[in-house]
């Protein structure tokens, strides 16, 4: 199949552009679900409501940010405080960022993993929203939980190829794929 070296490249190539189209697919959700609101908001002018946008809009932004994480992550987008992080050779900062996406990793890992008994039993009891809508709540609980669990998965495999990229010694890439950025490499 090729140099590890070239795997890993390729793994991380297809993760980000995947990575690429979630945070595209979120942000056009995000545009309609504005777009929604707004023609709600126009149409009470004239005594028509659609009714339930506000609900929507809180499904939406449930749905986005689980789904986003996995956009920022890849995007080296989180926040990280960096002062000790600064102050370290290539070596320490590597152990800090592998630090770092290992406790993410475990984070994402048990969000996701107990998120799942909020999902299940809200199929076990058939529940909908007490609102207009009616919303039967497994659809946007579903969508919810999908995003943690990729989240999780896109974390762990990324703690998998930064100790395979640093067990090669390969300090620049293992900084690239889950490194800090500083607001002096932000600026340049």
């Amino acid at each position: 199949m090729g140099e590890p070296s070239a795997v890993i490249a390729l793994l991380i190539a297809r993760l980000r552009r995947i990575n690429s189209l979630i945070g595209f697919i979120a942000g056009l959700v995000l545009v309609a679900c504005v777009i929604l609101i707004l023609a709600d908001i126009i149409l009470r002018e004239a005594g028509i409501s659609f009714g339930g946008a506000e609900e929507i809009s809180g499904y939406v932004m449930a749905g986005v940010a689980s789904w986003g994480m996995s956009y920022a992550l890849g995007e080296l987008a989180h926040v990280r405080i960096d002062l000790i992080r600064l102050r370290l050779q290539q070596r320490g900062r590597a152990l800090l960022d592998l630090i770092a996406i290992v406790a993410l990793a475990a984070t994402a890992v048990v969000i996701a993993v107990q998120s799942w008994p909020v999902l299940a039993k809200t199929i076990e009891r058939g529940s909908s929203a007490n609102t207009v809508l009616a919303t039967p709540l497994w659809i946007p609980q579903s969508i919810w939980l999908s995003g943690w669990i990729w989240f999780a998965v896109f974390s762990c495999v990324l703690v998998i190829l930064t100790l395979a990229l640093l067990v090669k010694g390969r300090f620049d890439e293992a900084d690239a794929l889950v490194g800090a950025r500083s607001e002096v490499e932000l600026e340049s």
